[in-house]
């Protein structure tokens, strides 16, 4: 993949992406209630979903806090999502918030990254690379859910497991380092946002990705005001 052309503070923050955004050993999802805000950390493996349901469904809860949340199952990023949506709360990462936990994300009522001097990133995955007409449309309102559609076996038709030397093919192309992944970095001046896009040979050097030009989180929805 042909490495993004950047100076400056770009280059910079592209050297600091492998060491600020590097998930640790994979973990079980953790739930958390701070007063209204309920924050989830950890894998969207599919065990908390009862509860995480539940704590939505009592009311107290006003927003969803991702915090560290490095992926999951695209079932779980459904369920996930489902109870986001259907609670009307809203959604914000704080840290890092790769594959599944980036579509349960998209769901919230309004999305935003949190404050902090931390990096804050998202990954959303993909199966190929998006055109730019694909971006300006992908992550707004039904458009997510359709897109979690790719990666979700067919009602009835279980998924088949992948072999580690075989090719991914459609319904099980969940790789969580292959994606648009979207940061904001904290700087004297603000902060600065940034998307590249991942295509997973990278592993988790997301320093080289391609950097994409014109494609603010704004803009396409990613992120609301």
């Amino acid at each position: 993949m042909k490495s993004p052309s950047l100076s400056g503070w770009a280059l910079s923050l592209a050297s600091c992406l492998a060491c600020t955004l590097a998930p640790p050993a994979a973990s079980a999802a953790e739930l958390e209630l701070q007063g209204s805000r309920l924050v989830v950390s950890g894998m969207l493996d599919g065990t908390m979903i009862k509860e995480f349901t539940e704590q939505l469904g009592s009311g107290a809860v006003h927003t969803v806090v991702f915090e560290d949340s490095f992926g999951g199952t695209a079932e779980a990023a459904g369920a996930f999502a489902d109870a986001i949506r259907a609670s009307g709360v809203q959604t914000e990462v704080r840290g890092q918030c790769m594959a599944a936990c980036a579509y349960a994300f998209l769901a919230g009522k309004t999305h935003r990254f949190g404050y902090g001097l931390q990096v804050n990133g998202i990954l959303l995955p993909v199966a190929q690379r998006p055109t730019a007409a694909e971006l300006a449309v992908r992550w707004r309102g039904d458009e997510a859910h359709k897109t979690l559609a790719d990666f979700t076996p067919t009602a009835g038709t279980a998924a088949k497991p992948v072999e580690a030397s075989a090719a991914p093919v459609a319904k099980d192309n969940w790789q969580p380092d292959h994606g648009v992944l979207f940061t904001a970095s904290p700087t004297l001046f603000g902060r600065i946002y940034n998307t590249y896009y991942c295509d997973g040979t990278q592993g988790r050097d997301f320093s080289k990705c391609e950097r994409l030009a014109d494609a603010d989180p704004y803009k396409l929805g990613v992120l609301t005001p």
